[in-house]
């Protein structure tokens, strides 16, 4: 017989779904010189180093995901995308040492209990988080992307991304509204809450996920007629959102599917720490940890 243990633990926890990762939120801006004042000094994260790098277009590194930011017309996102950083304190003095350079945008911050709000300089929000135990050993990082819905839209969006994507998703509150929680990566998710106000028009923004199976989703997503884009052998792409039991587009958010066989999948971001200085430096400190350490 075998040895009872003493402690027990919840297997299910570990269990991963289909979707393995938010790997990036794309959103257009105007100026790339505004955008490396905000996302680079003010916000502290990093330019990839290696892909990208002409001045048409930027990818900016946050831990292990990225956003992308292509030169055209502003793109907002409908809600907030959700960041954890190390250092709220060293956050908000980046911030307010750009804040005269980008005093006749829309940029603007406010720190709350254990987050600061960050309004981009076209009026894109952010809300960034110290590290904690809802976000597991993620110090830095995008830990989920939050966007305004529709009333009665958060059960069909749940529906259609367990029958779609399969991957989990429940109907529970956010911040005192019903909303859709969809887990998209360890520690990811995407949340879609129901307000009574109404939405902006969708401008094209996107964000990309990765899946296990790349293959069942494509079929169900074609069967549907859905597919947007069949970019290549590794991607394909689609944008509405479908209430499984009406049938009816309940919201509209481009999807960039990379399946994990993807060249770019879990290829290693630079993140560089924000506080080492070229007045103050100190050797081997440059790199930003996005992680603590399993078991802290």
């Amino acid at each position: 017989m075998a040895k009872q243990l003493a402690k027990q633990f919840d297997r299910s926890a570990e269990d991963l779904t289909n979707v393995v990762a938010l790997e990036h939120v794309n959103i257009r801006v105007p100026d790339q010189r505004l955008a490396t004042l905000f996302y680079i000094t003010g916000m502290g994260f990093t330019r990839d180093p290696y892909l990208v790098t002409g001045v048409v277009n930027m990818w900016v590194n946050i831990g292990r995901s990225q956003f992308h930011l292509p030169t055209g017309k502003a793109q907002v996102l409908r809600g907030r995308v959700g960041l954890v950083v190390p250092d709220l304190k060293a956050l908000a003095s980046r911030l307010k040492s750009v804040r005269g350079d980008l005093a006749s945008t829309k940029f603007a911050y406010r720190s709350g209990k254990g987050y600061v709000d960050v309004t981009c300089p076209w009026g894109n929000r952010i809300r960034c988080h110290q590290p904690g135990a809802a976000f597991g050993p993620t110090m830095l990082g995008m830990a989920y992307v939050m966007f305004d819905v529709p009333a009665g839209a958060a059960r069909g969006i749940a529906g259609f991304y367990r029958q779609t994507l399969d991957t989990a998703a429940t109907v529970k509150p956010f911040e005192r509204a019903r909303a859709a929680h969809v887990t998209v990566g360890q520690h990811q998710r995407l949340i879609f809450r129901e307000g009574q106000g109404r939405l902006a028009k969708y401008d094209g923004h996107h964000l990309q996920l990765y899946v296990n199976n790349f293959s069942a989703p494509h079929g169900r997503l074609d069967e549907l007629g859905l597919i947007s884009e069949e970019s290549n052998q590794h991607q394909y792409r689609f944008r509405d959102i479908v209430d499984p039991g009406s049938g009816k587009v309940v919201y509209t958010i481009e999807h960039e599917i990379r399946s994990m066989t993807h060249p770019l999948y879990a290829r290693p971001l630079v993140n560089r720490n924000p506080d080492q200085t070229n007045r103050d430096f100190a050797p081997g400190y440059d790199n930003q940890p996005w992680a603590a350490p399993y078991g802290q």
